[in-house]
């Protein structure tokens, strides 16, 4: 079938305004019927994230060309296995960025999040189960990213990277379920285990960090600090009930709130200087976990001996180290209990036609999440 996405042909060399450059083309591709195993969705609504700004500004290479957007939610349009047990055409499904392939030692372990079979589908931009969906009209391979290329009005999935939400939930809300909940309220609940009372720093207020805060919130952590350059999200922060402060006062803060420092911390950013400044902030056998993506010339230092003496635990969380089909639904009963506003995320709903103007305010930080709907 026909569709319409949004495609990247160069990483690393786009200049900004990207709003003016335009790195992303709206283009016409092919997109092949699902195979067994697959599902056909009709994208609703996707949201941006850093992770796709990553791979237009090179800190993320890909092969190129790609279709970029990887949080979205949709509705099932048609299903490559007929007899398929869980899914039904019409059903309302959320999008997550791994596709686990259910086999291997880590998936058996219960660590999905870890599949090397997915993760290697994922930097060769193919889909799981081999291959790609998408050609251009010429008839070339267009790369997939994260197994959705959300950015389009359909995409080809796995199986194994959809799970069936409520059909009531509002698309512009449960498109941030696919990344920016499942990343920053499984850093908090899954990879830190924060226990009620424990104290808590999170550094950036992007997407997956105020996600971090809600998830701190539901689970009790007190006292909160976020640490965030950008005065807007830090009134965000304030409003759901954290001190928030800018970076150039953060040594002060933790001095005056959190004497000692905090028992977890959350990194956010995706730069090894945020993160030696966040494995600095726990306290003698804190836990440090650091969801960022740094570019991988990126390098961390810090004292080897800490470790030890000061029983710090230094975790890194990946996709918020979620089960999708577990933890998704289990984020929004929060949601529904009123537990987990993550409308709070929201920062606009726009056309697809709008997507480069609105990596701009993605990069310059002044949004937090922005809908893009076909």
């Amino acid at each position: 079938m026909k569709i319409t996405a949004a495609v990247l042909d160069r990483s690393g060399d786009n200049a900004r305004p990207y709003g003016a450059h335009r790195p992303l083309r709206l283009v016409q591709l092919n997109l092949d019927d699902p195979r067994p195993g697959e599902l056909l969705i009709r994208i609703d609504a996707a949201g941006l994230c850093h992770s796709d700004l990553s791979v237009v500004n090179g800190d993320r290479q890909r092969p190129m060309p790609m279709a970029l957007g990887h949080e979205a939610t949709g509705v099932i349009e048609a299903l490559g296995s007929m007899d398929d047990p869980q899914f039904a055409v019409g059903d309302r499904v959320v999008l997550a960025f791994l596709p686990a392939c259910g086999e291997c030692v880590r998936c058996q372990s219960g660590e999905g999040y870890m599949c090397p079979n997915g993760a290697a589908a994922n930097g060769e931009g193919r889909m799981l189960r081999g291959g790609y969906r998408l050609h251009g009209e010429d008839g070339a391979d267009v790369h997939h990213h994260l197994g959705v290329s959300a950015f389009a009005t359909h995409a080809v999935v796995d199986r194994r990277s959809a799970v069936k939400v409520d059909s009531n939930v509002p698309p512009e809300i449960a498109a941030l379920f696919g990344c920016a909940v499942l990343t920053g309220v499984g850093a908090v609940m899954n990879s830190a285990a924060l226990r009620p009372g424990e104290s808590v720093i999170i550094f950036g207020l992007g997407g997956v960090g105020l996600a971090a805060l809600l998830g701190v919130f539901a689970s009790g952590g007190v006292p909160v600090l976020a640490i965030e350059p950008v005065a807007e999200k830090r009134a965000i922060a304030e409003g759901l009930g954290a001190i928030a402060v800018g970076p150039e006062a953060a040594a002060e803060a933790i001095a005056k709130h959190i004497p000692g420092g905090a028992d977890v911390v959350i990194e956010t950013v995706g730069r090894a200087t945020v993160l030696a400044d966040a494995y600095r902030a726990g306290r003698r056998g804190s836990r440090i976990v650091t969801v960022g993506l740094p570019n991988p010339a990126e390098i961390l230092s810090i004292p080897a001996v800490s470790l030890v003496v000061e029983g710090k635990t230094l975790i890194g969380s990946y996709m918020g180290s979620s089960i999708p089909a577990r933890d998704i639904p289990r984020y929004i009963a929060l949601w529904r209990a009123g537990r987990l506003p993550v409308e709070r995320l929201l920062t606009s709903v726009s056309p697809l036609r709008d997507i480069n103007s609105l990596l701009d305010r993605l990069a310059d930080g002044s949004a937090v999440r922005q809908i893009v709907q076909p």
